[in-house]
């Protein structure tokens, strides 16, 4: 099991921090533009990991060299099944510096966007005191 999917899973935010570059790039799944840097992409791990209920990875897919991975979930947000993938890349050092979310049905997309919303003034304060 790798080490991103074992914090997640744990529900350790400290330990999805640690493993994140402080150049990272993060593509959600409901906003046009990514987030750049470890404190804005850490913050907005931590306000997921409030929205997601019932979050388990249920297949792990990695490359040869082990530089990317692909991590496929299902969970409920506000009561709709959300099924999607952590599309992970890795430095030269084993840090993210490339992650992308996707999501699905519809329906599941938009209960993330609104319930990821309602949490975003908490991430963007969580993000400038670096928490």
């Amino acid at each position: 099991m790798h080490p991103f999917r074992e914090a997640v899973e744990k529900r350790d935010a400290q330990a999805v921090a640690a493993l994140l570059a402080e150049n990272v790039v993060f593509t959600s799944p409901v906003v046009f533009r990514p987030y750049e840097g470890k404190a804005i992409t850490a913050a907005i791990l931590r306000g997921a990991m409030r929205v997601f209920e019932d979050f388990r990875y249920v297949r792990e897919i990695a490359d040869a060299g082990g530089r990317d991975h692909a991590l496929v979930f299902t969970a409920t947000v506000r009561g709709r099944q959300v099924h999607g993938c952590d599309f992970l890349h890795f430095d030269e050092d084993g840090l993210i510096d490339d992650f992308t979310v996707m999501v699905r049905p519809l329906s599941g997309a938009q209960a993330l966007a609104e319930a990821m919303g309602a949490e975003f003034e908490r991430i963007a304060a969580e993000a400038v005191a670096g928490q």
